[in-house]
C-alpha cells in the first residue's frame, strides 16, 4: 500500500516569495514579491538559489527560530541537480536531504518532512521549494531570448519560492494522510503538453488514494492538482472519469487558477512552486476549505531523452490537509 496516514503531524507555518507576474496575478495575499527576475544576482540560477535563501531566513525570522532549532531541511527545485537548493543551503548548519519529483517536489516534501517527525529525535522539519521561469526555460526549452513560438498546450513555469516548518506541535493545517504516487508513462513524446503527460498520473494517484483509506471522493472539500494547467486540468477528469468511474465536481487546478488570462500563460502555471503558492496565497486564504487533499504532478524527462524522442514518465504525489 502506497498511502500513509499520520499522528499529530502539522504545519505550522509557511512563507512564499513570488516574482513579478506572480504577484499581479489572482492570488489573494502577497507574502514577499520581487521587482524582477534578477533579483539583484547576475544570473537567473543565481536569482532562484537566493530566493530560497530570503523565504528560509525569513520564515525562522517570523518564527523567531534559528537553524539550531531545525532538525532537518527538506527540499529541491527544478534545475539540474537540484543546484538552486543546494547553493541556498550551503552555508547552512542543518542536516540537508535534497530531493525531486519535478513540480510534484513539494508534496514530497511535506511526506518526507512527515514521516521523519515520526523519528523521536527530529523536532522540526523545514521543507524548501522553488521554480524560475526563465532559468527552467532555459533548461527545458529554450531562452526566451530565442522568442520561439509556443502551443496552446504549453505552460509557463511560475516563479516563486517557498518555506515551511512542520513540527509535531499543534499548527495551523493538520497533514492526516498522503499517497505516495507510481511513475505512469502514456506514451507523450511532447515537451510542450505536460498537462496531458502527468493527467493520468494526478487520476492514478488519487483513485488509489481513495481506495487505499476507504473514503469516497465527497469526503474533500476540494481536491487541488499541481500543474496540469486549464487543458491538463479537462484531461485528467475526463481520464478519472472513463478509468476510473470517478465524477469530481469539487476540483481546481493550481495552474489554472493563478494567472489572469490578460497574463497571456498559455494553458496556465507550472513548476514546483506553482502548488504550494496557490494552496497558500489563495486557497488557504479564503477560509472557505477544512478538508483538501493537494496532489503534486511531476514531467519527469529531461532535455536529453526528449531530444531522443522517448516517452515522458509522470509522477503525481497526494497529501490530505486539515485546516484547524
Amino acid at each position: 500500500m502506497a498511502s500513509f496516514k499520520f499522528n499529530n503531524i502539522y504545519l505550522n507555518d509557511w512563507l512564499t516569495l513570488m516574482g513579478p507576474l506572480e504577484s499581479n496575478s489572482k492570488l489573494k495575499k502577497i507574502d514577499l514579491k520581487m521587482d524582477d527576475y534578477y533579483f539583484g544576482e547576475k544570473t537567473f540560477e543565481k536569482a532562484e538559489a537566493k530566493m530560497q535563501k530570503v523565504v528560509i531566513e525569513k520564515i525562522l525570522e517570523k518564527n523567531k527560530l534559528n537553524y539550531n532549532n531545525i532538525d532537518l531541511i527538506v527540499g529541491g527545485d527544478l534545475l539540474d541537480q537540484i543546484s538552486a537548493t543546494s547553493y541556498a543551503c550551503k552555508e547552512m548548519p542543518t542536516s540537508f536531504l535534497g530531493i525531486y519529483s519535478a513540480c510534484a517536489t513539494f508534496p514530497e516534501s511535506l511526506i518526507i518532512g512527515s514521516m521523519f517527525l515520526n523519528d523521536k529525535n527530529i523536532k522540526k522539519v523545514l521543507g524548501i521549494t522553488s521554480s524560475h521561469n526563465l532559468s527552467a526555460e532555459r533548461q527545458f526549452r529554450y531562452p526566451v531570448e530565442y522568442g520561439v513560438p509556443k502551443p496552446h498546450t504549453s505552460t509557463f513555469t511560475t516563479t516563486a519560492g517557498i518555506s515551511t516548518i512542520l513540527s509535531k506541535d499543534e499548527g495551523k493545517i493538520k497533514i492526516e494522510s498522503a499517497t505516495v504516487g507510481k511513475i505512469t508513462e502514456m506514451g507523450i513524446k511532447d515537451a510542450n503538453n505536460l498537462g496531458a503527460v502527468m493527467a493520468p498520473a494526478a487520476a492514478r494517484t488519487l483513485y488509489e488514494h481513495l481506495e487505499d483509506l476507504k473514503r469516497d471522493v465527497d469526503y474533500y472539500d476540494l481536491i487541488l492538482t499541481g500543474d496540469l494547467g486549464c487543458i491538463g486540468g479537462s484531461i485528467f477528469k475526463e481520464y478519472l472519469n472513463r478509468k476510473y468511474a470517478i465524477k469530481l465536481k469539487k476540483h481546481l487546478d493550481a495552474g489554472c487558477e493563478l494567472y489572469l488570462k490578460s497574463q497571456e500563460t498559455y494553458s496556465g502555471g507550472s513548476g514546483p512552486a506553482c502548488l504550494p503558492l496557490v494552496l497558500f496565497n489563495k486557497i488557504i486564504a479564503s477560509k472557505k476549505y477544512k478538508k483538501i487533499l493537494i496532489i503534486g504532478t511531476g514531467a519527469l524527462h529531461s532535455k536529453t531523452f526528449v531530444n531522443q524522442k522517448s516517452p515522458i514518465p509522470a509522477i503525481a504525489h497526494a497529501v490530505s490537509l486539515e485546516v484547524i
